[in-house]
């Protein structure tokens, strides 16, 4: 964290004093190689490496190369993508880089929001902290407030909730098809509370230091559409992706196949940003496949003031509908069992009881090369 701090506060203040277009690309081309290496050393190297292999055994090649025993450091995703926004936005000229290296190292290291978000934008969050604070009556009750919602989101619904997910999740064969189903769903609760929850507890620890982070969700299985969905959910992520990614890769500015194309790396992006994991890969394309249909048929998603204005007819309520059963289908790839993506899609129960328990590469069919024996 202190070498992505110190990169970046220099290189920052070097970007804005230049006046040499090709320097100041050189020093952020310089800044972004030094988060992502530090991103990907930490947290990409054993996938990369472990992907590799198995490529070069689908080739017939054996290769051993050495893995990385190593912690993760706290919440790198997320104040890599701050420190990163920040030497963009002076880059762009959007942004004056600040004077004080304190300031911006609070910035990055603000510890309420460090492990789990929201991802601040610097244009937001360094003015609230230069200025003269006070706390009123009215920040106060509605912090307190918020940190109340959060914790009983995360502790009375989300970790409640878990024990039974982790039961289903951990046994998919051994459970009845509407079982799985309700797993399904009951996941997609426990991670919405649980990250949702968070979200609350950090935004209203923040109030009572009279600093206001933005909010990052907004009623999003109320969606109508999987574009809705993603201007509701995660909100800080989607608008970084959008700003930082999707536009900088042309947009919906280059026709309707670099659109596409466009939307799909980066979700696929977004996807591997989650985790360092196949899963999150599949997941992420699953979410780029729906944006894309949904420019297909030209969704249009009304700009709500509020989440509470929704007008409900039936071509909301069937587009919420819907969106919920798609969204729900891409949890299944999170916590990613293969065996639970054939248990949750197809109502395989009297096919596991006939052949096998998928699950744990059990088969009755002993001529099968990819299952051992039913013990």
């Amino acid at each position: 964290m202190i070498l992505s701090t110190s990169v970046d506060y220099f290189t920052s203040h070097m970007i804005d004093r230049s006046t040499d277009q090709r320097r100041r690309k050189a020093l952020l081309i310089f800044s972004m190689a030094v988060n992502l290496g530090v991103l990907g050393f930490f947290k990409y190297f054993n996938f990369f490496i472990k992907s590799a292999e198995k490529v070069l055994e689908m080739l017939g090649l054996q290769a051993t190369w050495p893995l990385l025993y190593i912690i993760l450091p706290v919440g790198i995703s997320f104040y890599t993508f701050e420190s990163m926004s920040y030497t963009i936005d002076v880059y762009r000229g959007t942004l004056k880089p600040t004077k004080k290296f304190l300031d911006y190292a609070l910035f990055i290291a603000y510890f309420p929001h460090l492990v789990a978000g929201p991802i601040n934008r610097a244009h937001d969050f360094i003015p609230q902290i230069v200025k003269p604070r006070k706390v009123t009556t009215q920040l106060f009750v509605s912090g307190v407030t918020l940190i109340l919602i959060g914790l009983f989101r995360k502790v009375v619904i989300a970790d409640a909730i878990g024990p039974h997910v982790d039961e289903i999740f951990a046994n998919p064969g051994g459970h009845s098809s509407p079982e799985l189903i309700m797993g399904v769903y009951l996941f997609a609760l426990q991670i919405y509370c649980d990250f949702a929850g968070y979200t609350d507890i950090a935004r209203g620890s923040s109030r009572l230091f009279g600093i206001e982070m933005m909010r990052n969700f907004n009623q999003p299985y109320f969606s109508a559409s999987i574009t809705e969905f993603w201007r509701r959910w995660h909100i800080s992520l989607s608008t970084w992706l959008r700003d930082y990614l999707y536009i900088p890769l042309g947009g919906n500015r280059k026709g309707r196949i670099r659109t596409y194309v466009n939307l799909m790396i980066t979700m696929l992006l977004g996807g591997l940003w989650h985790g360092a994991a196949w899963n999150f890969v599949i997941w992420g394309g699953l979410q780029g496949a729906f944006l894309i249909v949904d420019h297909l048929l030209g969704v249009q998603v009304p700009k709500y003031p509020e989440a509470t204005k929704f007008k409900w007819d039936w071509r909301r309520i069937a587009g919420v509908a819907i969106t919920l059963q798609l969204v729900m289908l891409s949890w299944i790839f999170f916590p990613l069992v293969w065996a639970w993506v054939f248990a949750a899609v197809y109502p395989y129960a009297v096919f596991v009881h006939r052949y096998g328990n998928l699950a744990t590469g059990c088969a009755g069919n002993s001529d099968s090369v990819v299952a051992r024996p039913c013990d």
